[in-house]
């Protein structure tokens, strides 16, 4: 009672909380017997209490290695403003200089430091280690203890360092500490650390004030997120970008359209970098746009919405990230937008990577599709993926919860599931069971004869979507499990077998649609996603009209995403035309003064107000790029060597040549032509296009035939736009 006692009135008088919250009372008692803890606790649970309170109450200096430099900071100044005395906590890493590292090291021999944190790379170095070698040590806690694991979303070599070190320096009790970790990592995370025996602390996952949606991602997502926020305002939000390219671009289009926000991710000075974080935490600037870098032990509680522009690279990035939103127990919106062509594009950095890497990669964004595709419960899915059964139905705080689809029966179907993977022995991943079951000859099947059981092709008469669905939900269920050891393998659990001989009813929803073809589309679908299809219609009749009397086809004047922006967004003057997707200064110039005054025309005959808020401004440094690369083909630069000294893959460079003609700026790559294609190939491909009524890349692939590379094509579709529209 008595040393309960002195623990609530530390917790009063260094941190001013009348009460623990939920483990940390256990945790702290745990870690003051001497003995190793492990923790699982969610982003805003409270960790860094568990080390932060028992430091100030044990004898000598508390270890804490930490990977994030902002994170160092941020808890250290926590720390000192809680004391009368500076020296209380010190960090080491990169950003001291020599004369401050002496400095920490005079605080820490006189005994006023409590708390040190380091960086993993900065206790490896020998002059360090033969330091604190020197002094007494109370514990050592690693947080961030994801990173240990290869299997973990953010997996640090140096971390597997880590317990040797401890080794050398001197033992002392060990607490890990993670928001994120499945079955596998912790196993992982206790094993690299030489803890298997730590008694562990696990919190419940469920966030229930956060919001999940998940969005299809459209060239209108910049649109999107400056309606959200404009919709918002004054709240402080976060936005992530995969690369620091697209951070600088975001950063500087949200500026452009007067919101205040501001870019961060590692490749930025240190001074930058904390200014920026700094100016985040005082308010000073609402939206941070930033790289995976940002935002690990930002103490911010009022963070009200998380955005993804880019697909996560794992459920445990996406889960920690999103945690960082509401940790106040107030609104936390977590948005993310979603689309195939990114995860493609995730999938193709990782070649020539180790294949064990490969693998382990795919399977991350496996779950990460699972997750964005399922129409289940969100809070369900990423619960199940920590372990955790989560029983309701309905959470009433998610997308899919909140507009439910339609269930359909699946009960046969889930049979079928189960049947085909015990046929082939529970030894393949969920593609190759869905290759049986719809009866694709792939080479893999073929090479295993299971072409030849009596399963094979017997769900032919489904989409792959929906065999997705029938897994994704059996495992939720508990009917199937994922043998993670081994990447994947879909194994059948005791209540799977249960169910195949006594089967009952299992529901199912269907799967969400993301449409891949978005990636020209800058509204979804045909001409019913413009907010005025009559107008729409209209504009339709004029390019006919103007394709007649130029001999163009249609779609080299304006694309159909094109008009449909037109039909939405009502623009009257040639520069306001410049503003809607794929269409540049060259276009509006030669085709744009007939489309305003029909718009015009239109809205005064129907008193249309039009919408301000929609128009969204560009920015001329987000075409740097573009004007780079027609000052290379103007020099005749060979486009492999553009995309290369642009660091960039020959297809992204491309898709930037292709805006840049579709939006009305004539491009010569005759000379590139010339070198890498066959004449009778280009004239063939250009006689289609001149004969086509649509410019679709995957039409003119089936109706060419395999003589065609993807890549030909898209070059003499170039050629074509830019000599027949500008």
């Amino acid at each position: 009672m008595a040393e309960k006692m002195i623990l609530t009135n530390c917790l009063k008088k260094y941190f001013g909380f009348d009460t623990f919250k939920g483990d940390q009372e256990a945790i702290i008692r745990n870690l003051l017997d001497g003995n190793d803890t492990f923790v699982l606790m969610p982003t805003g649970g409270g960790k860094s209490l568990c080390y932060q309170l028992p430091s100030l109450l044990m004898d000598g200096v508390a270890i804490v290695i930490s990977p994030l430099i902002a994170l160092m900071k941020n808890q250290v100044d926590a720390m000192r403003n809680m004391s009368e005395e500076d020296g209380l906590a010190h960090f080491i890493n990169s950003s001291l200089n020599k004369s401050a590292i002496d400095l920490v090291k005079a605080d820490i021999m006189s005994g006023r430091t409590k708390l040190l944190y380091v960086a993993p790379e900065s206790l490896t170095k020998e002059e360090n280690v033969e330091f604190l070698r020197s002094i007494k040590i109370s514990f050592y806690a690693v947080d961030e203890a994801h990173c240990i694991s290869e299997w973990g979303h953010d997996f640090r070599p140096e971390y597997r360092r880590i317990r040797p070190i401890i080794n050398e320096i001197g033992k002392a009790p060990l607490i890990a500490l993670t928001a994120t970790a499945t079955d596998k990592v912790r196993t992982d995370i206790k094993k690299n650390l030489g803890m298997i025996d730590a008694k562990e602390f696990k919190s419940s996952f469920n966030r229930s004030n956060l919001y999940y949606e998940v969005r299809p991602k459209t060239k209108n997502v910049d649109k999107d997120i400056i309606k959200y926020i404009k919709a918002n305002p004054g709240k402080s939000g976060i936005i992530y970008c995969l690369s620091r390219k697209k951070v600088e671009e975001l950063a500087e289009v949200l500026q452009a359209n007067d919101i205040n926000a501001r870019a961060y991710h590692a490749g930025m000075d240190s001074v930058t970098r904390t200014t920026t974080q700094d100016d985040f935490l005082m308010e000073k600037i609402d939206v941070i746009v930033a790289t995976i870098a940002f935002g690990m032990g930002i103490d911010k509680p009022d963070v009200r919405y998380v955005i993804h522009y880019d697909v996560p690279k794992s459920l445990e990035g996406y889960y920690q990230e999103t945690g960082r939103a509401g940790r106040d127990g107030g609104e936390g919106v977590c948005l993310a937008f979603y689309s195939n062509k990114d995860l493609q594009k995730l999938e193709k950095f990782m070649e020539g990577k180790p294949v064990a890497e490969q693998d382990i990669g795919r399977q991350l964004l496996q779950e990460t599709a699972a997750y964005a595709e399922s129409s289940v419960c969100r809070r369900k899915l990423l619960l199940h993926y920590f372990g955790e059964i989560y029983t309701e139905e309905n959470c009433g705080n998610c997308d899919n919860c909140l507009n439910p689809k339609k269930q359909v029966e699946a009960k046969e179907s889930l049979c079928t599931v189960i049947e085909t993977i015990l046929s082939v022995k529970e030894n393949f991943k969920t593609e190759y069971i869905i290759n049986v079951l719809m009866g694709k000859e792939t080479t893999e099947v073929l090479a295993q004869k299971h072409d030849e059981l009596e399963l094979f092709g017997v769900g032919s008469s489904e989409e792959d979507k929906f065999w997705n669905a029938v897994i994704r939900q059996a495992l939720i269920a508990g009917y199937l499990r994922k043998d993670v050891e081994s990447y994947g393998l879909l194994k059948v659990t005791p209540e799977g077998h249960k169910f195949l001989k006594s089967p009952k009813s299992f529901k199912i929803t269907e799967d969400n649609e993301f449409n891949e073809e978005e990636e020209d589309t800058p509204v979804r679908g045909g001409g019913s996603c413009a907010v005025d299809p009559a107008l729409y219609s209209m504009l339709k009749d004029l390019r006919k009209k103007l394709s007649k009397q130029l001999e163009v086809p249609p779609y080299v004047i304006f694309q159909d995403p094109s008009l449909e922006a037109m039909a939405t967004i009502y623009p009257v003057t040639l520069e306001e035309l410049q503003n809607i997707p794929g269409v540049g200064a060259g276009k509006a110039k030669r085709y744009g003064e007939e489309f305003c005054r029909l718009i015009k025309r239109h809205c005064e005959e129907n008193e249309i107000e039009r919408p301000e808020d929609l128009r969204v401004r560009t920015v001329a440094n987000k075409s740097k790029l573009k004007v780079s690369i027609i000052q290379s083909i103007d020099r005749k630069v060979a486009l492999d060597d553009i995309a290369m000294a642009k660091g960039i893959d020959f297809c992204d460079l491309l898709d930037e040549i292709e805006a840049i003609v579709y939006s009305g700026t004539k491009l010569n790559i005759d000379y590139f032509l010339d070198e890498v294609m066959d004449e009778d190939h280009l004239d063939d491909i250009y006689e289609y296009f001149k004969e086509s009524t649509t410019d679709s890349l995957d039409e003119a692939i089936d109706e060419l035939g395999d003589d065609y590379t993807e890549d030909e094509i898209r070059l003499v579709r170039i050629k074509f736009i830019s000599e027949m529209a500008n």
